[in-house]
């Protein structure tokens, strides 16, 4: 069974930075891309970041781009969201997700599993 969890999120100042974390088990990390979307509060969940089976190709969305870096750890299984230059409008619960297929990987149906979430509170 494939499990995904999440850590690292918490209340930060804007202009504070965080690590997320979300770490993997049940089948072979390394075959697969993985994701990061969030979901704030009365809104409907989005894309943020995803990264390839090899963590040689990576995309943002562009409310993200250049603050936030989507990278991964193989070899301990562990899928990272370095986030800097954080904003209110950072607020949200964070999800890790699995892919199941090649592809964008910006869209939910691509990925087969999904974290619990953590939340990321930025407060002004």
């Amino acid at each position: 069974q494939v499990q995904l969890v999440e850590s690292g999120g918490k209340l930060v100042q804007a202009g504070g930075s965080l690590r997320l974390s979300c770490a993997a088990s049940g089948r072979t990390f390394s075959l697969y891309g993985m994701g990061w979307f969030r979901q704030a509060p009365g809104k409907e969940r989005e894309f943020v970041a995803t990264i390839n089976w090899s963590g040689g190709s990576t995309y943002y969305a562009d409310s993200v781009k250049g603050r936030f870096t989507i990278s991964r750890d193989n070899a301990k299984s562990t899928l990272y969201l370095q986030m800097n230059n954080l904003k209110p409008e950072d607020t949200a619960a964070y999800y890790c997700a699995s892919r199941k297929n090649a592809g964008s990987g910006r869209t939910e149906s691509e990925y087969d599993y999904w974290g619990q979430g953590t939340q990321v509170t930025v407060s002004s």
